[in-house]
């Protein structure tokens, strides 16, 4: 999405809210404005569109609508999700988790939670490729284990897991398995019942719907503890009065970002290899992650002797959007966790690029970042005394000193 302002190329930190889903909402602010839980006309009509929202949301998904619980976004689906199913664990004794070494904080830091009150935690490796191998997963289940959660698709370097596998040797093993969705949902096809998914997170500002809005689907059967008490809402399960026009929102853009997706994907997909073949051809630069089991709009790219702030700043500075990974610790001095978690050094992963795009960037947007990278990258270079030092004794990129 390029405007005068500047060329947007961080669609996976957020989404500029479609028309559609705007469209959607204002109603709910301006004349189904009722709270859902009022008996009156005014109260009934906010109810209704919360519940056709609910039913137009599981359809998506071929789930039921009582399996779709409303929440805040994915963050707060992850935490509920995973500590639910800790709780579910614990009393039948089994509180061994399972997930992978590059989930978003909002998956880790949950996980490192439950494991100060007595959890174990184990973390399987995604390899080079940012891959989760199923054969890893299945040797680490344990009679007492009681999760697995591993995301759908990886919001740094866009790696796309072998979800329907994973679920399926969990469902084989009577193990809960649930994945966080929120940079896949509304970009590739999700069916909670083929691919054996237990319990599954999103958030509406991924793929062009209002932010503060996202969805947890728990699969029948499962009993789901309260997240908020209170009042009745989400049958009981979140108090709280219901954010309609968001909900409303969430409905219509998960609906138009699923219709004509191959087509849109396609063309996503090739400004993908475009940039990606372009940026390759910088010398001693890096793609992280696998190049072909990635969703259609994720780049991401290490340039050696480059730290990733600067290349941001100069980056804004010719107006271009884009990011060094989540921008959920995008204040932070460490090095990524995904990064690291792929093998790379702590000095690479302190500088990393991601481009992230969808069907609403255009050609230009990435003429403007294939125009503008390669001068910026060799103007870095040019003051950096990391890149002398290492082109002094021709050191490759990444290569440790004996």
């Amino acid at each position: 999405m390029s405007t005068e302002k500047y060329v947007y190329m961080d669609q996976a930190a957020t989404t500029r809210i479609s028309d559609r889903a705007l469209r959607a909402m204002m109603p709910c602010f301006t004349e189904d404005f009722g709270n859902p839980s009022s008996l009156h006309g005014a109260g009934r009509d906010a109810e209704a569109a919360v519940e056709q929202a609910r039913a137009r949301i599981a359809a998506c998904f071929h789930a039921e609508p009582s399996e779709i619980f409303f929440t805040s976004g994915g963050s707060e689906a992850d935490n509920w999700a995973i500590r639910q199913a800790a709780a579910l664990g614990a009393k039948k004794g089994k509180r061994h988790l399972i997930s992978s070494a590059f989930e978003h904080h909002a998956v880790l830091h949950t996980l490192e939670a439950l494991e100060k009150d007595g959890f174990e935690v184990t973390l399987l490796p995604v390899h080079e490729n940012g891959l989760v191998r199923p054969e890893e997963l299945e040797a680490a289940l344990r009679e007492d284990t009681a999760l697995v959660t591993v995301m759908y698709v990886n919001n740094e370097v866009g790696t796309v897991q072998p979800v329907e596998e994973l679920g399926r040797i969990c469902r084989e093993k009577g193990v809960l398995f649930h994945t966080d969705t929120v940079q896949a949902a509304g970009h590739l096809p999700i069916d909670v019942k083929a691919q054996n998914i237990d319990m599954m997170s999103l958030s509406a500002h991924k793929f062009h719907g209002p932010k503060g809005v996202g969805a947890l689907y728990v699969r029948k059967g499962i009993a789901l503890g309260n997240l908020i008490y209170g009042g009745g809402q989400e049958r009981g399960r979140r108090a709280g009065t219901e954010n309609v026009p968001a909900i409303a929102g969430m409905a219509a853009a998960l609906e138009e970002s699923l219709e004509d997706r191959e087509a849109k994907n396609a063309r996503t997909r090739a400004m993908q290899r475009r940039l990606m073949d372009a940026i390759l051809q910088i010398p001693c630069t890096r793609l992280n992650g696998d190049r072909d089991r990635r969703v259609p709009g994720n780049l991401n790219f290490c340039f050696e002797g480059i730290e990733g702030e600067s290349l941001l700043l100069y980056l804004d500075l010719e107006g271009i959007c884009a990011s060094s990974g989540s921008a959920c610790t995008s204040g932070s001095l460490e090095p990524s966790h995904v990064l690291l978690a792929l093998g790379l050094p702590a000095e690479v992963a302190h500088g990393s690029l991601r481009l992230s795009f969808d069907e609403t960037n255009s050609e230009a947007d990435a003429d403007r970042v294939l125009e503008k990278l390669p001068g910026v990258v060799e103007r870095l270079r040019s003051m950096s005394p990391v890149w002398k030092e290492q082109h002094a004794d021709q050191q490759s990129f990444g290569e440790k000193r004996e």
